[in-house]
């Protein structure tokens, strides 16, 4: 049986630091499991910032569409993050949100059927305004609607604020 600790929260709020340290935590050896495609140099840096953060004792995972073909049993497995994962299943299915939004969940159903403990990493991207974009308020739709579907299936959820973690659930 899995358990599900689900770190949310805005951008640089702490998230990744705060989950990194959860995942050391629990385990000696955890699973960093990154998400993120480079989209560009400055997205490479950022990328290679989080890996320098890291030490040897975690073994780095990329798989930007389907981690559910990796063994994690009996891990502490960090998925880093939920935002970049469904930005990877919104363009690759063209901006159809409803197929995205199917296609993450069948993917996280698959992956948190693994006996092993996961903390995700996501965005909260619906507490700003509207944005004037289309693609932009479909991604945030979509991610919204993720964000509350692993919400309601997680052990527990914190949502970081200003580098401060408060306990949502669990």
């Amino acid at each position: 049986m899995s358990y599900i600790h689900l770190i949310t929260g805005g951008e640089r709020s702490g998230k990744s630091t705060f989950a990194e340290a959860e995942a050391l935590r629990l385990s000696p050896n955890p699973v960093y499991l990154a998400t993120a495609r480079v989209w560009d140099e400055e997205f490479r840096q950022r990328i290679f910032r989080h890996q320098e953060r890291r030490g040897p004792e975690w073994t780095n995972i990329e798989e930007d569409l389907t981690p559910s073909k990796h063994d994690f049993t009996g891990r502490v497995v960090l998925v880093d993050c939920i935002t970049l994962w469904s930005t990877n299943y919104f363009f690759d299915l063209e901006q159809d949100v409803d197929r995205a939004l199917e296609a993450l969940q069948t993917e996280f159903d698959r992956l948190v059927s693994q006996d092993a403990t996961f903390i995700f990493v996501t965005n909260e991207l619906g507490m700003g305004g509207t944005s004037s974009s289309r693609t932009q308020r479909l991604f945030t739709q979509l991610q919204g609607w993720m964000n509350q579907y692993v919400g309601d299936r997680a052990d527990r959820v914190t949502l970081m604020v200003c580098g401060q973690p408060l306990t949502v659930k669990g």
